[in-house]
């Protein structure tokens, strides 16, 4: 039996403060959780990316507000090479953060969001190539052989995140995304398993190469049955609809509820209801009001109210009708 994680008051404080208050702006003042109307599901926060948070304690966060499903990206040639090694690095962050869970409900902490099943009994994985490697994908035996180890893993739900991406940081050739992209697509189809895609568009490029040449490909191999997710969705709904109309679900994240993202809420508005998503892209694009610090996914709270919000105001579904997609949704996607 493992030997239980003592939380100390320091790290208490790092989850609650003393006002007993999740979040905090920059400026240190609290800030409410919105009201879920159902358990919050995390569908592709990066739990080994974080520069400030504690990966535990970022777990715990988010069982306290609400989050009860979370799906974590990893890859098999950037943070899991030592496939084994990170494995057991997600096996100890749930234990750790269990015990500090445990330790803050016998204190009288409760969870601040609806409950259904824990989330620490439902962390999961993502095993996939980003675009950024889509080259020692295609060249590397070690980068395979990481790839099935993880996805062998019984918490592997599925493929991803994985795609196209042909923005301003990646200097990978489009034609080895497309093969890596291909292939990855292909061991979907194989297992049977759900993907997550990456796909993001040249900047400036309002014709959205990557997303027509992503759908594309979709439209030539199939979308697996187990389903198919545009994570981390930043476009309109124009750019949208080719993926809806093929059954992909469409998930989004922090950058719905900056102020000048219009477009993303109306395509938030757009998607059918049983396609929609929630996620954080955790640590990346922390939502409003926390926009500028490091996101985790205990967040997803703030942008899963966005698209309730905006989805209400446009008389599409009432909020309650909308978080009861978004944590059915992300059963079905993996496969609960």
């Amino acid at each position: 039996m493992s030997k239980k994680h003592r939380i100390s008051g320091e790290e208490l404080m790092a989850l609650t403060r003393e006002d007993g208050m999740l979040f905090h702006d920059g400026k240190g003042q609290p800030v409410e959780l919105p009201v879920a109307g159902a358990p919050l599901a995390d569908t592709h926060g990066h739990l080994t990316h974080f520069h400030q948070h504690d990966a535990a304690m970022a777990l715990a966060r988010a069982s306290l507000a609400g989050v009860a499903l979370l799906g974590v990206p990893v890859d098999p040639a950037g943070d899991a090479r030592d496939a084994q090694a990170l494995l057991q690095r997600i096996e100890r962050m749930v234990e750790h953060a269990g015990d500090c869970v445990e330790q803050l409900v016998n204190w009288g902490v409760r969870p601040m969001g609806p409950v259904a099943d824990g989330l620490l009994d439902h962390v999961r994985l993502w095993a996939g190539v980003h675009p950024y490697g889509a080259a020692d994908f295609n060249a590397d035996r070690e980068v395979r052989q990481a790839m099935e180890t993880l996805l062998a893993s019984p918490r592997c739900v599925g493929i991803g995140e994985f795609g196209l991406d042909y923005g301003p940081y990646n200097r990978c050739d489009p034609r080895e995304q497309l093969q890596a992209f291909a292939t990855q697509l292909r061991m979907a189809h194989d297992l049977g398993l759900p993907v997550e895609l990456h796909i993001r568009d040249a900047e400036g490029d309002e014709q959205a190469l990557a997303h027509r040449e992503a759908a594309q490909v979709l439209e030539r191999d199939g979308v697996p049955a187990a389903g198919c997710d545009l994570h981390c969705y930043t476009s309109n709904a124009s750019v949208m609809q080719p993926f809806v109309d093929m059954g992909c679900y469409v998930a989004f994240g922090g950058a719905a509820t900056f102020t000048r993202s219009e477009d993303i809420r109306d395509a938030a508005v757009a998607c059918p209801s049983h396609l929609l998503l929630s996620e954080t892209d955790s640590p990346y694009m922390a939502p409003v009001p926390l926009r500028g610090m490091e996101c985790e996914p205990a967040m997803v709270a703030f942008s899963a109210d966005v698209v309730a919000t905006a989805r209400a105001e446009a008389g599409v579904a009432a909020r309650t009708e909308t978080y009861e997609a978004l944590w059915h949704n992300a059963h079905r996607l993996f496969g609960l």
